[in-house]
């Protein structure tokens, strides 16, 4: 008895060891949602946002969720509507939006989007 006693004890001691040589445990409010497939994976850039201006649609890496125009509001969710899901965002024209992180888009947009030719830009101040 006294045997499995000291053993257990042992094994406590450690396995707290253990877990304390695994460095701190980091708590995030983030979502753990991961990168979607377009946005190249295993990459660190310093980008909050990717706008794909053929489609009017923003994506926010940070909150992981699309953004886009409908019907005069700006409309933040996780997946596209079924009629943005034919759209490969593989292929589609993209710009990563390297000068800004707020979290107002809609004033970013409206201070930045200019339209030459029929086809829509982003200014890069």
């Amino acid at each position: 008895m006294k045997k499995v006693k000291l053993f257990t004890i042992a094994a406590l001691l450690i396995g707290m060891a253990g877990i304390e040589s695994c460095g701190p445990v980091i708590i995030s409010s983030r979502p753990s949602r991961p990168t979607p497939p377009w946005f190249y994976p295993n990459r660190v850039v310093n980008v909050r946002y990717v706008f794909f201006p053929d489609h009017m649609i923003y994506y926010d890496l940070t909150l992981r969720s699309y953004l886009y125009f409908e019907n005069g509001i700006w409309i933040t969710v996780s997946n596209l509507p079924p009629r943005y899901r034919s759209i490969n965002l593989n292929r589609t024209r993209r710009i990563q939006i390297n000068n800004y992180f707020g979290d107002d888009i809609r004033a970013y947009h409206s201070r930045n989007m200019t339209i030459k030719k029929g086809r829509r830009t982003i200014r890069d101040n």
